[in-house]
């Protein structure tokens, strides 16, 4: 008879005191917020299980699983991202040192701010640069803010290759939609430059001269439509990701990334949004 998992199986031989939670903690992830501090002193084991599955999700020290696919680095800007849809600026200000320490310029934490504007609006795009001015203060006092500041030359990770040759007919753009089609029989003009910002945003004619392509940037999007709630429109943009040749676990993966600031349910619609596309393909 195999036995039912129970999260409580793993911590039974670990030190559960306040002391040794927040000292793992930041043996994970190199800070930790004074927020978090204070939570872990009331109840240990409620931070010990954010810290724990923060740390596989974001790959903090250690934490990395042996199956997953999407790097560190992508996982930082999913997360960077949305936080700042949801306006957490101090916590931005922190992701963005820790993907300068990656090696990772700005230039490309704007262009991931950018393929989330379309879901949640440009505004976003004026808080991840709030985010990098913030990051650049010697002030800010969470995480390293490296000597030179912000990186000048950017390091590689996989998905600057990656979802750059369609593997199939991606989506004309924006106006090919129901909706949109609707908007421009009323007002042509706010349609056509509706289409303009989204398409720019996403790039569905390939990602000439930027350094995020197709692919990662839907990855972005559609994770930030499961955090609203938008089964379809995410299945829409999961299609459109599959087409650039993201894979199933890529999307699952970057879904998961904005757990810990839009909550588990945000994973279950992301996974119905993916039966719906299984199902109609």
């Amino acid at each position: 008879m195999t036995k039912q998992y129970s999260p409580k199986d793993e911590d039974s031989h670990e030190d559960m005191s306040a002391e040794a939670v927040i000292a793992r903690a930041i043996a994970r992830r190199g800070e930790i917020f004074d927020e978090f501090r204070l939570l872990a002193q009331e109840s240990p084991h409620t931070y010990d299980l954010i810290s724990k599955t923060a740390g596989y999700m974001h790959h903090y020290a250690g934490e990395e699983g042996a199956g997953q696919n999407l790097s560190g680095t992508m996982r930082e800007l999913i997360a960077l991202c949305q936080l700042c849809a949801k306006g957490d600026d101090r916590f931005a200000a922190n992701h963005v040192r820790r993907l300068w320490q990656r090696g990772v310029t700005n230039k490309v934490m704007v262009e991931a701010a950018t393929s989330i504007a379309p879901i949640v609006g440009w505004s976003t795009i004026a808080h991840v640069t709030l985010a990098i001015l913030t990051a650049d203060d010697p002030a800010y006092p969470f995480g390293k803010r490296p000597a030179d500041g912000a990186p000048k030359t950017l390091t590689a990770f996989p998905e600057l290759q990656l979802g750059r040759d369609a593997a199939g007919n991606v989506d004309a753009g924006l106006l090919q939609t129901p909706e949109w089609q609707y908007v421009a029989a009323l007002d042509a003009e706010l349609a056509r430059r509706a289409a303009r910002w989204v398409d720019h945003c996403l790039l569905p004619d390939g990602a000439t001269g930027e350094l995020l392509g197709p692919g990662p940037r839907e990855l972005i999007a559609l994770a930030a439509l499961c955090a609203r709630g938008e089964v379809e429109f995410a299945a829409q943009h999961i299609r459109r990701a599959y087409r650039c040749g993201m894979s199933r676990l890529q999307v699952l993966e970057a879904i998961s990334c904005v757990l810990p600031m839009t909550g588990a349910l945000t994973v279950q619609i992301g996974v119905r949004a993916m039966q719906l596309v299984d199902a109609q393909p």
